[in-house]
């Protein structure tokens, strides 16, 4: 979508919001290939699930549609008798096509300062009798042509001022890191369109018998939990269930195909069986429902330049709830150690399957010689290689039960590194056996997740 459609939608974001029925668009915005049957369910389990969440992530979504979204959906609002909001999204785009000034983004909010060292003799030429208690001054509102030298001083923000931030816990830190980074764009990655990008999950549970892989009891609480935090985060979530390997292949390659070039960044959540397999890049395999495995190093790879070239540049994340291997920690004493953090009555299980010797008939890998430099790609990985990753039937995953709550807590303050460390560290206080998260960064930059 161009940059005036996408602006007439924020223009009209409010009305729309208030005043879409979204009940009766859904058939027509499937027949006219607006949306997928997926992005539709998104959308409706938007929020709370009510109409105006659902018209708000509709709108969103909108956005990302391609160049003809906006006019399909006038035409979707014109089948639906919804003539009124179309007429205003028709008009406005017209007025656009013959003046393009008419429509632009909305005026900066005007400059507001704390005014220091005057009196209330020096401000009264400008804004009337002061009403300020005596010994106080109130704000002064003034656009930047009424600041004058000498008189007006404002109280700015440097580096070496850093801003407080809450740090969650009702108290405040003296620095906010991604308020400082996100200054310099060498530091930090922008992610500044909204939504931010697209977010897959696929969370395969229950396998076919041939396979001889259990079904994952607990994974769809860590998929409805990843789901939620996702959306949070200003990501358009996409869950597909029970995939077997090529169906895992087909959903990425999907992904991957789509125009990214209005997003900033993507995510790839990956909830199955997982196994040791041979690698040159990135360890490791998950497992589709038919016993099937994929190589990590595939998935990534998925996304390559070559693969994804609208995604070139934009940070490509990927978490991965899987075994590594087969080996259990029983970890090794300590001077200190932490509480046992093992829930009572919990019943937990590994996603551990055999080590899977070479590539298989589902799993055929790129050649070596077409892989680019891998850059902006950070793989998260639930375990060390080789070993398994716990998941409780009740709770969920130790991985991603640990990761909600650390992104819920810190996300608002802290770039994606330091947030899996501290999923690293609380994770590896769990249990009677021991698990540790590990991560392959081949970020360029910080990120700091919008919130």
């Amino acid at each position: 979508m161009d940059e005036a459609d996408r602006q007439i939608l924020r223009r009209c974001r409010v009305q729309l919001v208030n005043e879409l029925q979204v009940a009766p668009l859904w058939d027509v915005l499937l027949t006219r290939q607006l949306f997928t049957p997926a992005m539709i369910e998104d959308i409706q389990h938007a929020g709370s699930g009510s109409r105006s969440d659902q018209a708000r992530q509709l709108v969103i979504d909108l956005e990302t549609r391609g160049s003809q979204a906006l006019p399909l959906f006038i035409s979707c609002l014109e089948d639906t008798d919804q003539n009124k909001l179309a007429s205003v999204l028709r008009v406005l785009r017209q007025a656009e096509k013959q003046n393009p000034e008419v429509i632009r983004p909305q005026d900066p909010m005007p400059v507001v300062v704390r005014v220091l060292g005057l009196t209330p003799e020096d401000l009264r030429g400008k804004q009337g009798p002061s009403k300020a208690t005596p010994g106080k001054l109130a704000p002064v509102v003034l656009g930047p042509e009424q600041l004058w030298p000498g008189k007006l001083r404002p109280e700015v923000l440097r580096p070496e001022m850093p801003r407080p931030v809450d740090s969650g816990s009702g108290r405040f830190s003296d620095v906010c890191a991604p308020e400082i980074s996100k200054q310099n764009a060498d530091l930090a990655y922008a992610l500044n369109a909204d939504p931010c990008g697209h977010c897959l999950i696929i969370n395969n549970v229950n396998f076919c018998l041939e396979s001889r892989l259990t079904a994952r009891t607990g994974s769809n609480i860590d998929c409805e939990k990843l789901r939620q935090r996702f959306h949070l985060l200003h990501f358009m979530v996409e869950v597909k269930c029970d995939l077997t390997a090529k169906q895992m292949v087909q959903a990425l390659v999907e992904l991957a195909r789509r125009d990214h070039s209005a997003l900033d960044c993507c995510v790839v959540v990956v909830l199955s069986h997982g196994c040791q397999a041979s690698h040159l890049q990135f360890p490791g395999a998950v497992y589709g429902t038919d016993g099937c495995p994929v190589a990590i190093e595939r998935i990534v790879n998925i996304f390559n330049g070559a693969g994804c070239p609208s995604l070139g540049g934009k940070p490509k994340l990927f978490f991965i709830q899987a075994c590594g291997g087969e080996q259990k920690d029983h970890g090794f004493e300590v001077a200190s150690t932490s509480p046992e953090d093992r829930t009572p009555g919990s019943d937990p299980e590994s996603d551990a399957v055999p080590f899977q010797e070479g590539p298989g008939p589902c799993d055929q890998p790129d050649a070596v010689s077409s892989l680019p430099t891998p850059s902006d790609i950070f793989v998260s990985y639930s375990t060390f290689p080789g070993f398994v990753s716990w998941r409780d039937t009740k709770s969920g995953s130790w991985y991603v039960e640990t990761l909600d709550g650390v992104f819920e807590q810190w996300a608002h303050s802290e770039d994606l590194q330091t947030l899996l460390l501290r999923v690293a560290n609380a994770v590896s206080q769990k249990g009677i056996y021991k698990q540790i998260p590990g991560c392959f960064n081949f970020l360029r930059k910080k990120l700091f997740f919008k919130v």
